[in-house]
């Protein structure tokens, strides 16, 4: 169970359900003007918790660029954890072989890596002379200590154990991140269902250990072009690999977005966190998710 879930109980407490009838009646009331008066909390804010979200932003300076590089991050944070949600409920679908169904929240996790493409437009005006108004005081602070998008890199299959370190002293992050390592990745989930459709996917590439990275094997690659040698309006697992294609390479482009808005604001200075900062970055970019779909290209 993840964050969101384990606070929606409380949350949704304070909510009164509305029947459409009920809706019919109170714009009769109100001859179609907006309800002003509430017994309790306004119901927006006891849904949403805006009150909650626009008190978490606490600068470490004066300076009035620094509120838009501390909510971009934030508003990035939700994406991950949205992203993540959508991923988990399309390999509840794809483990259960409903590959139509999948295609639905694939879509969504899609539209969600646009919008959090979309948030680096927030951080354009940044300059090396802006940022370093305040970064002194981030200390070691950096995004890639980032338990949410590790849990979005362990769920597309880029997967690195070592990762997880920084969050030891943080006993139940790491226990989190610990058991999304255990647990397969969106793309062994993939290549079990094709191995359940037939394409006999060898017994060491589907039991190996979850938490290693999977390497690219022929295989998979064969199956892929297989499939796609059929352009049928009723082959779903075609529809699959344009989905997951099309999320791999909104990831791709949040990756690379990472990397040009780095070069912007720090160059190739050492990352915040002691990391190579750029240069690690432009690394981490020769991984790829879900490598056959785009190798298969290639014999298709």
């Amino acid at each position: 169970m993840d964050q969101t879930e384990r606070r929606a109980p409380n949350r949704r407490a304070t909510v009164q359900p509305v029947t459409p009838g009920q809706r019919v009646a109170q714009a009769e009331r109100t001859g179609g003007e907006p309800t002003l008066e509430f017994a309790d909390m306004v119901p927006y804010d006891a849904y949403v918790q805006a009150s909650a979200l626009h008190r978490m932003q606490h600068p470490l300076s004066s300076d009035p660029g620094e509120m838009s590089f501390l909510m971009v991050s934030q508003i990035m944070e939700l994406y991950f954890g949205l992203t993540c949600h959508e991923l988990r409920e399309t390999q509840r679908l794809v483990r259960a072989d409903q590959i139509w169904e999948a295609l639905a929240p694939l879509g969504r996790a899609k539209l969600h890596l646009e919008g959090l493409n979309a948030a680096w437009q927030g951080l354009r005006w940044m300059s090396p002379a802006d940022f370093n108004r305040f970064r002194n005081l981030l200390g070691e602070a950096s995004g890639f200590q980032s338990a949410m998008y590790r849990q979005l890199e362990f769920l597309l299959g880029l997967r690195d154990p070592t990762l997880i370190r920084p969050f030891r002293r943080q006993a139940e992050v790491h226990a989190e991140l610990s058991a999304a390592l255990a647990t397969p990745s969106l793309w062994d989930d993939v290549l079990a269902l094709l191995d359940r459709r037939g394409f006999d996917l060898p017994a060491d590439l589907l039991g190996r250990d979850v938490a290693v990275e999977h390497d690219p094997h022929p295989s998979v690659e064969a199956a892929w072009v297989r499939i796609y040698d059929d352009a049928s309006p009723d082959n779903h697992l075609r529809l699959l690999g344009e989905a997951l294609s099309a999320v791999a390479e909104e990831f791709g482009d949040w990756r690379w977005n990472h990397v040009k808005a780095v070069q912007r604001t720090m160059g190739a200075k050492v990352g915040s966190g002691g990391s190579a900062g750029l240069a690690w970055l432009q690394r981490s970019m020769a991984r790829v998710v879900f490598p056959e779909l785009w190798s298969a290209r290639t014999a298709m």
